[in-house]
């Protein structure tokens, strides 16, 4: 075992897959403290700020005081406390569904859904770029798995198809896909579950509390409340707190407490995060401004890249806070990264198995507490570095 772990460390380095773990002094939405630097940061999912919005800090602390710091205990035996219950009524009524379960995680979630629904001689068919808690589910249940071409509504329909003869089926996609910035093509995936009888769920983790009107997501960015099977979500991004959550009807939510083992067996959701993302919830609300002002950076900042950068291959323009800009090789990108560290910028290389080989990229999350000037600075930056 030794000598395997000895070889494959070698081999990550040698193909510039190493990954170290970088520890914060001090951290805020927008700006971090590192060694003793102040950088700019564009690797934040905390979208609205409201990780440190003082209403949730207060609201957290008031939890601690309470409840504890911890769970205690799982939630079928005594971890249950009245904040889980008015945080999942309330996450149920913002998503405008019938009912809602917490887990501790969002990757959780997705494990405790997918491996509790479907098993052998089942049949999960999932977008060529779905999150790898998707993925990893779908092989924990022991499924067949059937991909399709990212977003291809075409492609879709060929695998449906082709699983027509397959007991249970289960159509899985992202809304917001995490390293690309792309929305899924969901009117039409939704209009082919209904043609062939099958459920979808919907990862709405990076589009809760952005996309939408109201901010409920991708659904409702789409017209489609009500239409979605199964919506899970995380509570750790754009609501500022720590957990996921999966919505749907009270005959599914039923079925996971007594049958999802990602929720059955594991501590409750801490109190503290808990009453963080009730308030973050009634934050997103009442505060459009905050989710507009992040697509207008956005929207403003993909414009100046556009401007500069055109012809280079390196920008993919997105209709969401999520901006990659493509680099290449593993090297290159980390060169990239590391060369915007020294101007104070703080984007890390996404690499492999991240993303696939030789679209290894930076990956810019922008957020209502960047400003304009921030923006304006890494398109300098990049420009600059790319001169060279």
């Amino acid at each position: 075992m030794q000598d395997f772990i000895l070889e494959e460390n070698k081999r990550l380095k040698e193909k510039f897959l190493w990954r170290n773990i970088c520890s914060l002094e001090k951290s805020l939405c927008h700006e971090i403290f590192l060694n003793g630097k102040k950088y700019i940061n564009f690797s934040s999912n905390d979208y609205l700020g409201y990780a440190h919005h003082p209403e949730v800090i207060k609201k957290a602390k008031e939890a601690l005081t309470r409840y504890g710091s911890g769970g205690r205990s799982s939630r079928l035996i005594s971890g249950t406390i009245e904040l889980h219950n008015r945080l999942e009524l309330k996450l149920a009524q913002f998503k405008k569904t019938e009912k809602c379960l917490v887990f501790p995680t969002g990757f959780m979630a997705n494990l405790g859904v997918i491996s509790s629904l479907l098993g052998q001689g089942d049949a999960i068919l999932m977008d060529r770029l779905n999150h790898a808690s998707l993925i990893d589910a779908a092989h924990l249940a022991g499924c067949r798995i059937f991909i399709y071409d990212h977003s291809n509504v075409l492609s879709l329909e060929k695998v449906l198809e082709r699983t027509k003869s397959y007991k249970k089926r289960l159509v899985v996609t992202d809304s917001l896909f995490s390293m690309d910035g792309d929305l899924a093509p969901l009117k039409e995936i939704v209009e082919l579950c209904k043609k062939n009888k099958v459920w979808l769920m919907l990862d709405d983790a990076h589009a809760t509390g952005i996309l939408g009107k109201n901010g409920i997501g991708a659904a409702e960015h789409f017209g489609l409340l009500g239409e979605i099977e199964i919506v899970m979500g995380t509570l750790s991004k754009a609501l500022g707190s720590q957990g996921g959550f999966v919505c749907g009807s009270k005959d599914l939510i039923s079925f996971l407490v007594n049958r999802a083992r990602a929720f059955i067996y594991t501590t409750a959701l801490a109190p503290a995060a808990c009453a963080a993302a009730l308030q973050s919830l009634c934050l997103v609300e009442k505060e459009e401004w905050r989710r507009k002002r992040v697509l207008k950076l956005s929207f403003d900042f993909q414009k100046e890249l556009e401007k500069r950068f055109s012809d280079s291959g390196n920008f993919r323009k997105q209709m969401s806070q999520i901006v990659p800009f493509i680099v290449g090789s593993a090297e290159k990108s980390l060169k990239l990264a590391n060369a915007l560290k020294e101007k104070g910028i703080f984007a890390p290389a996404i690499r492999p198995p991240t993303v696939p080989k030789n679209e290894s990229r930076l990956r810019f999350s922008i957020t209502s507490e960047h400003k304009e000037g921030d923006l304006k600075k890494l398109a300098d930056c990049l420009e600059e570095n790319l001169k060279q």
